[in-house]
């Protein structure tokens, strides 16, 4: 009896959901102009804290804000290196110092094994 109502339905296949009663949430069109001369909007909230300022074209390139302002480029701190701090504590001659005197090391192990 049961196979009989579900006949045809290919249960899992299909959704029966509808969107009667879905309410969306309120949008905006921002409009973007790209170099190549192609105009397209994109729909986003209106609760949207930040719109991007580009956006990527059909065609691959990127696309501005339509009447936008361009945002400030912030400072960067550019991150230190290990040669950097290893510089803030020691001068070039120091380290050419310490260099010589491991290599000096170095060298009498080499001599001290070839001769054992």
């Amino acid at each position: 009896m049961v196979q009989g109502s579900l006949r045809g339905t290919r249960m899992g296949a299909n959704s029966y959901e509808n969107e009667s009663y879905v309410e969306y949430a309120a949008r905006q069109q921002v409009r973007y102009d790209c170099a190549a001369g192609h105009t397209f909007s994109v729909p986003m909230s209106l609760e949207a804290e930040e719109i991007p300022f580009t956006w990527e074209c059909r065609c691959g390139l990127d696309a501005t804000l339509y009447n936008g302002v361009a945002p400030v480029d912030k400072n960067v701190k550019v991150p230190r290196t290990h040669w950097d701090m290893l510089l803030e504590r020691r001068s070039l001659k120091e380290l050419e110092a310490l260099l010589e005197e491991r290599l000096e090391l170095l060298h009498g192990q080499r001599a001290h094994k070839k001769s054992a």
